[in-house]
């Protein structure tokens, strides 16, 4: 395996962990996720992981109909930390050394984010699962992914999707829609291509760390990508990619 990346963050929404159910959690399909994320650690890359809550509750689709925003996001803070419990007992009882960090507050249940710590961990071969996003309401899950890959120096930000990359448009909706290899931060947003949301975007494009999109759903596609291998698209600053430096 490629040693190019020596820290990653993935990001995984909450609908991944459904499998092929209609919300909540399906075992199978975490243990898959958490036997991925083994892999990778196995090969000597050191791994956090930010989950989302869309299987258990979204925020935005909370406010929408009529609850506060600020009380929706909290509960879907709250779902976080459900789905990043459930990950951590999947990871540890195939023997991986798994930490929660909450932006919330709950040591009953999960150590609060310290980012000194974090990083203690990930220097020791833990996976750190970040989670209740970045504590904060009108934050998304995708921007606590760029906030906490920038605390924590990670090299790339993984994003697991259903889809293999980034495309022109939605390709389960159009068959014509092209994949990008390689798109910049700046074509994300005025393109609105829907990798991550803008303050994200604008984050990892800030401190420099590229997005790499794939297909979470693939068993043992994590390792293939982290590796250079398989589909996948890597967003990145346009003069990297035009080749100038």
């Amino acid at each position: 395996m490629s040693h190019q990346f020596k820290r990653v963050l993935l990001k995984i929404s909450g609908e991944v962990l459904m499998g092929k159910n209609e919300f909540g959690i399906d075992p199978d399909t975490v243990a898959r996720v958490a036997n991925d994320i083994k892999e990778v650690v196995e090969a000597g890359v050191q791994v956090c992981v930010v989950v989302g809550a869309g299987n258990i509750f979204r925020g935005v689709s909370g406010a929408s109909s009529g609850m506060d925003r600020t009380t929706a996001d909290h509960m879907g803070m709250l779902g976080i930390v459900i789905n990043a419990l459930c990950l951590q007992n999947a990871l540890e009882q195939m023997g991986v050394d798994t930490r929660v960090q909450s932006g919330i507050r709950m040591d009953e249940i999960c150590e609060p984010y310290i980012r000194r710590r974090a990083m203690r961990h990930m220097d020791k071969g833990r996976v750190v699962i970040f989670a209740a996003g970045t504590g904060n309401p009108y934050f998304t899950s995708d921007t606590a992914a760029a906030l906490r890959a920038s605390e924590m120096n990670c090299d790339l930000i993984a994003k697991g999707t259903k889809v293999d990359g980034v495309y022109t448009d939605d390709p389960l909706k159009n068959p014509d829609a092209k994949k990008y290899d390689c798109v910049s931060y700046i074509d994300v947003l005025t393109k609105d291509l829907r990798v991550m949301d803008a303050t994200a975007i604008s984050l990892a494009r800030e401190n420099h760390i590229p997005i790499m999109v794939f297909s979470i759903r693939e068993k043992g596609n994590f390792k293939k990508v982290i590796a250079g291998e398989g589909a996948f698209t890597i967003v990145q600053s346009k003069n990297l990619i035009k080749g100038d430096e």
